[in-house]
């Protein structure tokens, strides 16, 4: 009897907790889902805090673009290191897998639905119609090596081929042309002509069902109340394969064909950042990385959402000084070589003497001391693509709480709007260029040997006026 009177409370304890009456009081909401307070894997914790941003005492080139701005950063969690090869590949491996699955379902063989997604409702008011996004049966193991013809076929344009005398086609390599990402971005803030088909695609209605015109923030100022996701959606389908070629095309008159062959591929470079990225492809993985993230969250029963994206350039400043306020590199002092005589970062020392700091060009990650807040690589090594647009004059007119200037690209746009900040400087660069406080630009869609990137995750808990890193918030 004892026992049934304990279950008996127990259960009634429960219903008490979950129930949302309150007797008549205002007492929110009794039953919270589960929430994951983990640090998320290979990232640091960066605290609130404010500085000067654009704080330097040099100029060299007299650009103009290191105008001081008072800013205030809330916390977030950044990559310890750049996104490394190995860690890219598994993108690009993983979106070679998606194309594989599809063609094989897509494929007149037996069996294909178990190996790709499902093309047609089977049954049902919609029969016939194909399913998006695609149903992809993960679950099943690709048949690389099968020797059945039908199998082979299908998979067939994922490959180079050459004709032989003896065989229809052979495979030589990965088709990279193929290796499209494709997705839908939610941006608030889109700057865009509502009507832009490459925004929307061209299967969009002009108008929805209320009469507003689809676009983002600034189209109609839509509210979130009563409105659905689908006004702020934009499509993108972005070919995700490094530029191998880069390490060519970056330096005339300079041999560097056995990087072209071995940087990305080879696994002796796993651990070293990966380059040959462009702005939309690092937008991309960062999407990717979002997606696969919070597929794991939902089938372990987590309600909450882990967004990954590009750090804005305040963020990165932000880390890169890690609360040195008024030091020039991420380590303190105005030098960048220890007592020693050794190099505190992978550059360019001296007249050109590339070797002098341990390497000639890129560096493993992690190789040199971090910074107080623990990031490795803030300078040198490669630049690294942020999320804001460039612009000399941003600074005038950015907000300084969490500061942040973007604008998306067209492809039909100028090359001026198409410019976007990098940071850090890299092993081909001078010591400058290699500051906290110097900013630089590439075009989003250009990829260069000497540029990469790292992620960002923002920071959702309560932060309660933290100042500086000895209040960290776990």
């Amino acid at each position: 009897m004892k026992k049934i009177a304990v279950i008996a409370v127990i259960a009634l304890l429960f219903a008490s907790s979950c129930s949302n009456k309150g007797d008549g009081q205002l007492v929110g909401v009794k039953d919270r889902p589960s929430v994951l307070d983990l640090t998320p894997f290979g990232m640091v914790y960066v605290p609130a805090g404010h500085y000067l941003m654009g704080a330097g005492d040099q100029d060299v080139p007299y650009a103009y673009t290191n105008q001081s701005k008072s800013v205030t950063i809330e916390a977030f969690w950044m990559d310890q290191t750049e996104i490394t090869n190995n860690e890219y590949r598994q993108f690009v491996y993983w979106v070679r897998d998606s194309i594989a699955h599809v063609l094989l379902g897509e494929a007149q063989i037996e069996d294909a639905e178990k190996y790709g997604h499902y093309l047609k409702y089977k049954k049902g008011e919609n029969e016939g119609e194909e399913i998006e996004p695609k149903l992809i049966n993960w679950d099943e193991k690709i048949p690389w090596d099968s020797d059945n013809e039908e199998v082979q076929e299908a998979l067939s344009p994922m490959f180079n081929k050459v004709t032989t005398r003896y065989y229809h086609y052979k495979p030589t390599g990965l088709n990279t042309s193929m290796m499209n990402y494709e997705y839908w971005e939610t941006d608030y803030r889109n700057y865009r002509d509502p009507k832009d088909p490459e925004v929307y695609g061209a299967s969009y209605k002009e108008f929805d069902k209320e009469g507003y015109e689809y676009g983002g923030m600034y189209a109609n100022r839509p509210s979130s109340v009563g409105q659905g996701a689908h006004r702020f959606n934009r499509h993108e389908v972005v070919n995700i394969y490094p530029d191998t070629l880069c390490w060519a095309h970056d330096f005339t008159y300079s041999y560097n064909e056995p990087s072209v062959l071995n940087y990305f591929a080879n696994p002796n470079y796993d651990n070293y950042p990966v380059v040959g990225v462009s702005w939309i492809q690092a937008r991309a993985f960062c999407h990717w990385r979002t997606h696969i993230r919070n597929v794991w969250l939902l089938s372990n029963d987590y309600e909450e959402e882990h967004v990954f994206r590009l750090p804005t350039e305040a963020e990165w400043e932000w880390s890169a000084r890690g609360e040195l306020l008024v030091s020039p590199y991420p380590w303190g002092g105005p030098y960048t070589s220890n007592e020693n005589g050794c190099f505190l970062s992978n550059f360019k020392p001296q007249r050109g003497n590339y070797i002098a700091d341990g390497y000639t060009k890129t560096a493993i990650v992690g190789y040199y001391h971090p910074n107080d807040f623990g990031l490795f690589d803030m300078s040198g090594n490669v630049a690294e693509w942020c999320d804001d647009a460039f612009d000399k004059s941003s600074v005038n007119f950015t907000h300084d709480l969490n500061s942040h200037y973007r604008y998306y690209a067209r492809k039909d746009d100028t090359p001026e709007k198409k410019r976007k900040v990098i940071r850090g400087g890299s092993w081909k660069d001078i010591s400058f260029y290699t500051t906290v406080y110097k900013k630089d630009y590439e075009y989003q869609d250009t990829c260069k040997s000497y540029i990469g990137f790292r992620c960002v995750q923002s920071y959702m808990g309560p932060h309660r006026g933290e100042v500086g890193k000895s209040s960290h918030v776990y």
